[in-house]
């Protein structure tokens, strides 16, 4: 039979007739894969290289669909389709089939998976993120339950996502999965990099494209500067940047429909000379923080052909005598500027994306380890200024003496290793930092990181759209 037989998308419904009928099909399925892997009592025909390379393909076939049902049976968050699946692999052992081994022990290298949320025994809350998310996208990946600690900010992320690489757009789907890719190459984050790769195949991507970026067609091949800007020294963004993806038809049409952004406000200011100095002198202490001990290694190739220039990395804004001008949030800010540039470029997506932030940044429980009614602003401030003044932003209201005072020196090592190159980012770093806090207060800190540094990039990369346009 061809792979196309079996559909597993019927899998994702929310009706249990539709998931029993998928269910069975996949089981025939496998029974059939496995008689074509069986040997014949007859004598077997003359080997050939033909014949090796058909009873490998299948093998490969049979292994592959083994594997997905494994996946369901510990992840799906019907309960139909897990007792069906481990049903169907234990049938699959009896008949001698070797069942394939998972790769790792739950989502994460870092958090114990005895202290993650195992499916099954999530509440109705969560599970019904588990179920939106499984319907949309097939799966419950490593990302959403490590995510699972706060919920609140889940919902949003999912919502954000589905958004971005799902709904009506002015990018066909594989264009903005082959853009993922890319952007997770740059990191060598090689898991989201497949998961991408394996959705952008899945909407009908070339995969000559996967080959390397060289084969992709110009107008992503000449995202490629861009997404090593952005991925590593977002405040050289500057309007040439936009006027060399100007030939890039998405982002034209859009810039055609766009009007002229009300002018920046003008300069104000520093409210205090004293606040400018402290900026400056935490600006030049982050550029000390080392990101890792770690000798640097050079990307796989299976991750480094989706980008180009290997060598570009992240490097301090300002070093050996260089000056950067400093990014002023009061003249150019998310909430004034940035926020209503993205909802013109891309309808209902500022609003997403402004959630998410707001999400990430006011979320809290009271709590710090194992006290309660705790106030957590200032932290979450510091922790999100200090990466700003790692990207050179400065706001003028923020007194950042108190970063020093809260932020010690091992954990500005994992911020800025987390935030420049998470790729070299360690269990052992992640150990080192907060060591009475709950794996759920780190994962917030995570989500804190990760949310500065993207607001971050689109505040350089917006502020250069705008210069462009005007």
């Amino acid at each position: 039979m061809e792979e196309g037989e079996v559909r597993w998308d019927g899998l994702c419904s929310r009706d249990a007739s539709t998931r029993d009928a998928a269910l069975e099909n996949i089981r025939q399925a496998v029974l059939r894969r496995i008689a074509q892997n069986s040997p014949v009592k007859e004598d077997p025909p003359p080997e050939s290289s033909e014949g090796h390379l058909a009873s490998a393909t299948a093998l490969e076939r049979l292994n592959e669909m083994l594997a997905r049902l494994l996946m369901l049976s510990k992840r799906c968050p019907f309960r139909d389709v897990r007792e069906k699946s481990a049903s169907i692999l234990s049938n699959v052992q009896e008949l001698g089939i070797r069942i394939p081994r998972p790769l790792g022990h739950g989502p994460s290298r870092f958090i114990p998976e005895k202290e993650i949320l195992q499916v099954g025994n999530e509440d109705a809350q969560m599970h019904t993120l588990f179920a939106d998310s499984f319907a949309t996208l097939g799966r419950l990946d490593n990302i959403t339950l490590v995510m699972v600690f706060h919920p609140q900010y889940l919902g949003s992320f999912l919502k954000t996502q589905h958004y971005l690489l799902q709904m009506d757009g002015p990018l066909p789907l594989h264009y903005r999965h082959y853009i993922g890719i890319m952007a997770a190459a740059r990191h060598q984050c090689s898991y989201l990099v497949n998961l991408h790769v394996n959705d952008f195949l899945h909407v009908g991507g070339d995969p000559k494209w996967l080959n390397g970026l060289e084969n992709a067609p110009h107008k992503l091949q000449n995202l490629g500067e861009l997404n090593k800007i952005l991925a590593h020294r977002p405040w050289l963004i500057t309007k040439e940047h936009i006027e060399t993806t100007e030939s890039f038809c998405e982002v034209e049409a859009l810039m055609e429909k766009m009007k002229k952004l009300q002018e920046c406000r003008d300069e104000e200011e520093a409210s205090q000379e004293e606040m400018a100095t402290r900026f400056e002198r935490e600006k030049r202490e982050s550029m000390s923080v080392c990101c890792s001990e770690d000798e640097e290694s050079a990307p796989t190739r299976d991750v480094s052909r989706h980008f180009e220039d290997t060598s570009y990395g992240y490097k301090d804004f300002s070093r050996h005598g260089m000056h950067v001008p400093t990014f002023r949030v009061q003249d150019y800010s998310w909430e004034d500027h940035g926020y209503s540039l993205v909802n013109r470029l891309y309808p209902d997506v500022g609003q997403l994306i402004d959630e998410k932030f707001h999400i990430a940044y006011d979320l809290t429980y009271n709590t710090m380890a194992m006290h309660k009614d705790v106030d957590t602003s200032m932290l979450r401030r510091a922790i999100w200024n200090y990466i700003h003044c790692m990207f050179g932003i400065r706001y003028d209201d923020y007194d950042y003496g108190e970063i020093n005072q809260l932020l010690d020196r091992s954990f500005k090592v994992y911020i800025k290793t987390v935030v420049c190159t998470p790729e070299k980012t360690t269990k052992r770093m992640y150990d080192s930092f907060w060591r009475q806090f709950k794996h759920s207060e780190k994962v917030h800190v995570n989500l804190l990181l990760v949310e500065a540094r993207m607001q971050a990039e689109l505040l350089y990369a917006l502020r250069a759209i705008t210069h462009y346009m005007t």
